[in-house]
């Protein structure tokens, strides 16, 4: 059956899914070669498998952030996103706030705002207030938010500036910030033209009262 590089054949992607659940040493083996398939679905399939199974080192990710296709890097992001004990491939991901793929920046993003990366704080708030992509912008502010470090207090706060998604993106993250220029920039959000900002605010006050 002939297949182009988003697909499998049926009987591939189904013994790379069962493995991931069902496998045993044999299959394991057959997990990790996939690693270095050629086609990017079955790489995917692999890394969910391999991740699932406790079959990645950091050799491994290290590859897979690297990866030439966009979808495994972004997949690479998700799965480390909720992965545990990163340690320096954190290092690996702030790289990714670099790449030329918007999704795998935003996906980077995320995932340093799950293991609340500090030392992501300045490379953050540069997207937040810079990056060309607004779902970008959106994400940064909700990873400095989520880290609340007080570096990131004035990248947050200029997000109020933004378009409308970024502008509400802020008011919750300002909600791990404390100041009279957030309280400021909170009263003058609740009189913002976006009616959804303006509901944030008023859902964030009601939460602190």
């Amino acid at each position: 059956m002939p297949t182009d590089e988003s697909t499998l054949p049926p009987d591939l992607e189904e013994r790379l899914l069962r493995a991931g659940f069902e496998g045993n040493g044999r299959d394991d083996e057959f997990i990790v070669d996939s690693l270095g398939a050629r086609n990017p679905r079955q790489r995917i399939l692999a890394l969910r498998a391999a991740n699932r199974r406790g079959l990645l080192g950091h050799e491994n990710w290290t590859r897979a952030l690297g990866d030439e296709d966009v979808t495994v890097r972004r997949e690479t992001l998700a799965q480390l996103a909720y992965a545990d004990d990163v340690g320096d491939i954190l290092v690996l991901i702030r790289t990714l706030l670099d790449d030329p793929d918007a999704l795998v920046v935003d996906a980077a993003i995320f995932a340093l705002g799950e293991h609340l990366d500090a030392n992501a704080v300045e490379k953050l708030s540069a997207i937040a207030l810079e990056h060309e992509d607004a779902r970008c912008r959106e994400s940064a502010v909700a990873a400095l938010g989520a880290i609340g470090d007080d570096r990131g207090r004035a990248a947050v706060l200029a997000a109020l500036e933004d378009k409308p998604p970024v502008r509400r993106r802020a008011i919750v993250a300002l909600s791990n910030f404390e100041g009279p220029d957030v309280d400021a920039a909170l009263a003058l959000a609740a009189e913002d033209r976006d009616w959804q900002v303006r509901a944030a605010v008023d859902q964030l006050n009601k939460a602190t009262d």
